[in-house]
This record gives C-alpha cells, structure tokens and sequence, in this order.
C-alpha cells in the first residue's frame, strides 16, 4: 500500500461463534459494496475490494466471541442506492434492523446510512457521504 492511500486504518476483526454461518452472511451483505473474499484461512476469512480489509473469525484465544458496546463497523458505499441495497441484503440474510437508510443529520448534511445487527450482534453500518448536500 502507498504512502499516499486515504485509508487510516488497515483492517478491522470481528468475531464469531458460528464461522459458516457468518461467512455465508458477510458474502451476500458485502456483495452488494463491491466486497468480495480476499483471503481464506481456517476459521477465518478477510473481505475487501482489493486487499484485506474486513476480517470474520472464531478468535484466536479460543474463547466465546463477544460484541463491543459501543462499537460499530461502517463499510463504504459509493451511492445511496448502495446503502439500500446492502441494508436490503442484510435483513434477507437475516440480520437484525438497527436504522434503516436514511441521513443522518446529527452526524452532517452529507452522512446517508443504514445500520444493522449481524448474526452475532455486531453493529455494522454502510454510508454514503453525499457531497451534493453540504
């Protein structure tokens, strides 16, 4: 990677408590950003559009995975109709509502986003920042 790229962070990890299911959900609720599997590994598997950027896995120490309170993870959408759509795959992969699309003007006029609750209960969000409404 560049020296140059936007990006601050490298990658994010989640845990999970059922591997299968939880890579069967993140392949359609990603599909629709334009993320596909980057990387495989047993337990585990990274998502990205180039490299690996989002990681799933059964943790390492072997433990229950747990959720953060707090904590949400937002994955990049490049329109509104993105956000729809990954809000839309989300609930038919059976994923909890936790905001439908929409702005989110506390947040600035250009915030566009949804969020939902994963099959572990992880917070995860897509957001479009729409320059046209500043």
């Amino acid at each position: 990677m560049a020296d140059d790229h936007p990006a601050v962070i490298s990658h994010v990890s989640i845990g999970t408590n059922d591997f299968e299911r939880a890579r069967a959900f993140y392949d359609k609720v990603l599909a629709p950003l334009g993320c596909t599997r980057q990387e495989e590994f047993p337990g585990g598997v990274a998502y990205g559009k180039q490299f690996p950027e989002f990681y799933v896995q059964k943790p390492i120490d072997g433990q229950p995975a747990g959720v953060g309170n707090g904590t949400h993870i937002s994955f990049f959408a490049t329109s509104k109709e993105q956000v729809h759509r990954f809000y839309e795959a989300a609930l038919e992969a059976g994923a909890t509502p936790d905001g439908a699309p929409g702005p989110r003007p506390d947040y600035g006029a250009p915030y566009y986003g949804c969020f939902i609750r994963d099959l572990d209960g992880h917070k995860i969000e897509a957001t479009f920042w729409d320059a046209s409404a500043s």
